[in-house]
């Protein structure tokens, strides 16, 4: 049975804390395993399944957000939309709208799958690796946000000219152009050729 948000491993009754597992992945993207999300992370990496979300409003603008300060991977860079790992047995479009709702507290008017991208990124700052089978979504975003701060410190919409110029002064996350880049195609899709992506 897959695990929901409800039955995920996060802290038991007696308040410690459980371990969060991710799901492993060969690189045809099938299912091997699980381990345990900072091992996975650390070098050399194992391969693990993941999602990275691209939000836009009715003007075509792009929603980043900074990653909050207090995180343990990339604190204080800027990076896509959302993004992180469904639990073992969830579906990376469920993950994908769960995971937006909980850092942002918006659920997208509309999502829609974008395709996958496999990367290797080390975190020179943490020594952590990004060693990613990343499943990419695309979709519109009407209503307030509402991000928690203990996940995202900041939030913005962007023009694609405003994030060439944003991505050239500010620390982006190591993943964020090899994921945006292997979603332009349905970006282009859902904001038509004004857009610019």
């Amino acid at each position: 049975m897959p695990i929901t948000p409800a039955t995920a491993p996060n802290s038991s009754s007696n308040g410690t804390t459980q371990q969060i597992l991710l799901e492993l992945v060969d690189e045809t993207g099938r299912t091997i395993g699980t381990a345990e999300k900072l091992s996975a992370h650390q070098a050399p990496g194992q391969l693990h399944r993941a999602f990275s979300v691209f939000l836009f409003d009715e003007h075509g603008r792009l929603l980043l957000q900074r990653r909050a300060l207090g995180k343990y991977h990339s604190p204080g860079v800027w990076s896509n939309t959302c993004c992180g790992h469904p639990y073992p047995g969830e579906a990376p479009f469920t993950a994908a709208a769960r995971r937006t709702h909980e850092e942002l507290g918006v659920s997208p008017s509309l999502l829609a799958e974008a395709g996958t991208v496999r990367y290797n990124h080390p975190d020179p700052a943490s020594g952590l690796v990004e060693q990613e089978f990343n499943h990419l979504f695309v979709g519109l975003v009407q209503s307030p946000l509402r991000p928690d701060p203990e996940e995202v410190g900041e939030t913005v919409f962007v023009t694609a000219a405003e994030l060439t110029e944003r991505h050239a002064r500010d620390t982006f996350s190591a993943w964020f152009m090899t994921v945006l880049d292997s979603a332009r195609p349905a970006i282009r899709e859902l904001t038509g050729p004004v857009g610019g992506w």
